[in-house]
């Protein structure tokens, strides 16, 4: 993005990119404004923006390396299978055997440069998606509240910053409420710093000091504030110490020293140096660095490098470790066939594919070993609003208790308060008929002479911080979703919040603000009414705190007010409750008129003395719909053995009641007995009163808890953890960062805060839920086509080392070993059979019963029994075959003459072992190939792998079809083995083989009998799983809720049993 990286050369600390009059903190934001040539109310065009960004460069400290060649390069020669290939070379080149020396070195040239470029544009892949994932800004762009990557913020941008947020920039602050931030990066104060627009300070004022300033890469711990950015990229704080943050940390291990100090003994210095190599030695092959997978990968590929050794040094000793050269080239061959081909060049090119995908799907991954964690996923502990609802709500009711409850009708545009109608009555929610239909009544008539009304609507409106207003006659909105519903019902009385504090001679005038706590769960606001002086402080929050907060209320009875008691706030929540049985969120609006002490600079208000001997002015029930596509991702989860948690700060009865529209509780939950509800559904107070033992003796974990706060999730998350469960974690806010860490697989939302989305594995662009399903559905994907070509590839070497070990048999009359395919020969079966379809296997589509069937268990990860056992069958059948047709062709109508010098070349006693090579060199090129195609599913039939297809005789092409790039791969080792084995010289001379006529006999039946032999083993497969799992079938017939929480119901019944004995 944007121009070079500019020397820093005569830069001022506190300056802008292009100079200022003054370092920023030393100017008024109006001089600094002027000077940025920033509009104050609608920021930058898009055009200036972009032209800026040109001019200015990137807004980044210029310190990601991105794609580095160099180190692709040189992974490509520090791994297992070129070592081998070196090795093999530098043998054949010893012995002086030029053509195989030739052949390896052109193959060890053609794997380097094909892997280079293959992960070349797979890092780039992973590279682009990185830059998805970075911290966003919000800014003001041609008079609208934009999202931008922090990366493309420009000097003179008007930045808008809240709780949670990243600092994008150096920014001098216009606007500030309660607003406080971490600098600990750039001071090493460990204490957040208020911050005060209106002041100045001499321009020789330290970083820590200039408290008009919001420094880049700082955190907002608290409040909110607005701002126009005046440096970017190196010309920030953060920039000019950018390089001492660079600085990698030290790989040299350090060295023990005694507890007094005293100088270590020398054994102490080689373990050092010992520890250091062994790091070094193992970042070279790859065996510390990478995720799990990828070590585990490097591991193994040094595993069969090791077996490699050992299969030369057998064939070495079946020969009496003749120094004859083709005992050497035997040794040579036998080592090469179990090279892991290019193993971690595909996992690479897997994963950034897969990575790829999920974009697509809405899924940004930031963490790579995430993608190996979605696949083993036992319970997902998700957020309500925006996450399984729409995040769009709508107030449906509005209770004043000195009037009746207010109605807003249907509506489709949230944002418009003129769509949806409004009606009336005097009855209480609680006593409310749904059945019955309300009079439609205007704004103005239900306003006329109803001054608890309009006290109502100043909470509503004024204690609000979203801001609705119309553009070219469209309704636009921006805030939280909460108060933006709340504004919008303001609106619908003509009570908009602009209308009443901005312009020339605003009425109101906002004096202090106290942002919503998750720990007070309340939001306050002290308000001024400029006509009058008169002050009032506004109040909403969760109904539980607001109205233990609130002393007296109005009623419909009395004029004046009437003192609170115990009685009538059990009748609020009682009315609360009759809202939440509707899926409403609930919020009660209260207000004191106030003369206490205002907020003077640099000191707080206490707001516990603000927020009390408050006036109850009523409740408001919000309505957010679940998502559409939301009760049958829940739905999918519990197929494929996913417990779905909702851990909610809503009533429980709201939580309840969207739980049980969505799936995650059962539809009958008003029929089940009370214990059994419980158990469902806790309250983060009944939660967190229990001890972990406790919790741990619970005989289930609740699916819903409400009124959670960020503590109830970690304590969650700890508490499947015992259980050995493998948790995903839903979060937005700061204070979700703990359980989001704490989780297996954090899930940060796109429109959550930036501290949120780092402490996040995988965010989720559109902060649905479905996208987590598509993540977990993408992951299984990814770790069942890895474990395709693991396969596929171990196969391979286990039957090529058989077919040469056992092979060591076939005794020439001199009394050396001939092999039954060359070293060529199998280097070829390894370029032409592995990468490219290991490669193909890797795009393969989910398999249809991918989100039925449980978890996969990460601790055995992908090497599974029945991957293990599929190995050594589908190696040792194909070494049996390839070993049956050489002896067909050498003995049962060949003369069985092995004849002299064979391994070295062509004379006239070699005929029928050059015959009887080319057939076995046919048949394992065609099984490999064969293999990867029937590795597209690992159980069912290559014919029909589509359950429920009707296509009986053609489904098999539209499934190897469908994969074009495995479809060409195979395709072209199937032909491709036809030059090699007719061309003069080519045939003989480099791979020692001749052409084949009748032979082509054996290889055809060979082949069926390659398909029969793998169809009747998993014939077998599925016979045993079947038999293994008799509740596989019953999961399609029986009521997919009655199976979800049977565990809930027989374990209350088990425990009425209990009680009943006793």
């Amino acid at each position: 993005m944007g121009g070079k990286q500019p020397s820093l050369e005569g830069h001022k600390s506190g300056q802008s990119n292009e100079p200022l009059s003054a370092p920023a903190h030393a100017l008024s934001f109006q001089k600094v404004i002027e000077e940025t040539k920033c509009n104050p109310d609608d920021g930058l065009s898009t055009s200036e923006a972009k032209s800026r960004l040109e001019k200015f460069g990137s807004n980044d400290l210029g310190d990601d390396g991105g794609v580095q060649p160099a180190k692709i390069l040189l992974r490509q020669v520090a791994n297992s299978m070129t070592l081998v290939l070196i090795a093999a070379m530098a043998v054949s080149f010893a012995i002086e055997s030029w053509i195989e020396g030739g052949v390896v070195t052109v193959i060890i040239l053609l794997n380097v440069v094909i892997g280079f470029f293959q992960e070349f544009n797979a890092e780039k892949t992973m590279d682009s998606l990185r830059s998805l994932s970075s911290p966003t800004a919000t800014a003001i762009r041609d008079g609208k509240t934009v999202t931008v990557p922090t990366i493309e913020v420009v000097v003179g941008d008007l930045v808008e910053l809240k709780t949670g947020d990243t600092i994008p920039a150096d920014i001098r602050i216009i606007e500030a409420v309660n607003f406080e931030t971490d600098e600990a990066l750039l001071t090493g104060e460990s204490l957040p710093v208020n911050k005060d627009a209106e002041a100045t300070f001499s321009e020789d004022t330290g970083p820590g000091d200039r408290l008009n300033v919001a420094f880049s890469s700082a955190t907002v711990t608290k409040g909110r504030a607005r701002g126009v950015v005046f440096a970017t990229g190196m010309y920030t704080e953060i920039g000019s110490i950018a390089m001492s943050l660079r600085q990698k940390n030290s790989r040299v291990r350090p060295v023990k020293r005694k507890e007094d100090g005293s100088r270590p003994k020398p054994h102490r210095y080689a373990q050092a140096w010992g520890l250091t190599a062994g790091d070094v030695v193992g970042a070279f092959l790859g065996v510390n660095v990478g995720t799990p997978l990828q070590k585990k990968l490097a591991r193994l590929a040094i595993l069969l490098f090791g077996t490699a050794i050992v299969c030369a040094i057998i064939v070495l000793g079946a020969n009496s470790f003749s120094n004859n050269r083709e005992v050497i080239i035997y040794a040579v061959a036998t080592g090469l066939s179990m090279i892991p081909a290019s193993l971690t060049v595909v996992l690479t090119i897997t994963m950034a594919a897969g990575t790829k995908r999920m974009v697509q799907r809405h899924v940004i991954v930031r963490n790579l070993k995430s993608l190996e964690a979605l696949g083993g996923v036992t319970d997902i502990c998700s957020d309500k609003t925006g996450t399984l609802t729409q995040g769009k709500m709508v107030a449906k009711r509005a209770w004043i208790p000195a009037k009746g409850t207010y109605s807003v009708g249907v509506t489709d545009e949230p944002h418009n308060p003129t769509v949806g109608s409004l009606s009336f009555t005097p009855k209480e929610p609680r006593h409310i008929d749904p059945d019955q239909d309300e009079k439609t009544q205007t704004y103005q008539e239900l306003m006329e002479d109803n001054p608890h009304l309009i006290e109502y609507l100043k909470v509503a409106s004024l204690a609000n911080l979203a801001n609705v207003h119309q553009t070219d006659g469209q309704w636009n909105a921006r805030g939280d979703p909460t108060e933006i519903a709340i504004q919008v019902f303001a609106s619908r009385f003509d009570w908009n919040r602009l209308q009443f504090t901005q312009g020339e001679s605003p009425k109101w005038k906002q004096l202090a603000e106290f942002p919503f706590d998750s720990d007070v769960k309340k939001m306050s606001v002290i308000f001024e009414e400029v006509a009058s002086s008169k002050k009032m402080v506004f109040t909403k929050g969760a109904v539980e705190r607001v109205i233990y907060s609130c002393d007296t209320f109005y009623n419909a009875e009395r004029d004046d007010v009437v003192n609170m008691d115990d009685d009538y706030c059990e009748d609020i929540i009682a009315n609360m409750e009759a809202l939440a049985s509707y899926g409403l969120r609930v919020l009660a609006l209260a207000s004191k008129d106030y003369d206490g002490p205002l907020p003077t600079k640099g000191e707080e208000l206490d707001r516990k003395n603000i927020e009390e001997k408050l006036v109850f002015r009523g409740l408001v029930g919000l309505y957010d719909p679940p998502r559409p596509e939301t009760a049958g991702s829940v739905r999918q989860c519990q197929k494929a053995g996913i417990e779905v948690h909702m851990l909610t700060g809503d009533h429980p009865g709201t939580a309840r009641a969207i739980a049980a529209e969505v799936g995650i509780l059962p539809s009958n939950m008003s029929t089940l007995a009370k214990d059994v509800t419980d158990a469902m559904v806790m309250t983060a107070t009944q939660f967190d009163k229990l001890s972990d033992d406790e919790v741990d003796a619970l005989p289930l974990l609740p699916l819903v808890i409400a009124r959670c706060a960020p503590n109830t999730k970690v304590r969650m998350i700890d508490a499947l953890h015992r259980r050995k469960a493998f948790a995903a974690m839903t979060g937005d806010g700061v204070n979700d960062s703990p359980s989001l860490k704490r989780s297996d697989v954090g899930i940060g939302m796109g429109t959550g805060s930036d501290v949120a989305k780092d402490a996040s594995d995988i965010v989720l662009t559109d902060d649905n839920f479905a996208s987590i399903l598509n993540a977990i559905e993408e992951g299984r994907r990814m770790f069942d086509n890895i474990q395709k070509f693991i396969l596929h590839l171990l196969a391979q070497n286990i039957a090529q080392a058989c077919v040469l070990l056992i092979g060591l048999a076939f005794k020439d009359e001199t009394g050396l070993s001939v092999f039954p395919v060359s070293p060529v020969e199998v280097m070829w079966i390894i370029m032409v059979t592995s990468s490219l379809p290991d490669m193909g296997l890797g795009f393969e589509i989910a398999a249809p019963d991918i989100l039925d069937r449980p978890p996969q268990s990460l601790k055995r990860g992908v090497f599974t029994i029945e991957v293990m056992v599929d190995m050594l069958f589908y190696g040792l059948w194909i070494a049996a075959l390839c070993l049956a047709s050489f002896s067909i062709v050498m003995f049962g109508f060949g003369d069985g003459n092995l004849g002299t010098g064979c391994n070295e070349g062509f004379n006239e006693t070699c005929t029928t072992v050059f015959r009887a090579r080319a057939t076995t060199f046919a048949c394992l090129t065609w099984f490999s190939l064969f293999l990867a195609w029937q590795m597209i599913d690992m159980r069912r039939s290559f014919f029909m792998m589509q359950p429920g297809s009707k296509k009986y005789f053609t489904q098999w092409f539209h499934d190897v079809w469908r994969n074009k790039f495995l479809f060409f791969s195979i395709m072209g080792g199937f032909i491709t083995i036809f030059p090699v084995l007719y061309i003069p010289v080519i045939n003989t001379v480099v791979f020692r083989h001749s052409g084949i006529s009748w032979e082509w006999g054996v290889v055809f039946i060979a082949t069926f009998l390659f398909f029969l032999g793998v169809e009747a083993w998993k014939f077998a497969k599925r016979t045993y799983f079947k038999r293994k799992d008799p509740q596989g079938g019953r999961r399609g017939s029986v009521d997919l809720e009655a199976r979800v929480f049977e565990r809930y119901l027989s374990t209350a019944i088990s425990t009425d049993d209990d009680n009943e004995k006793k």
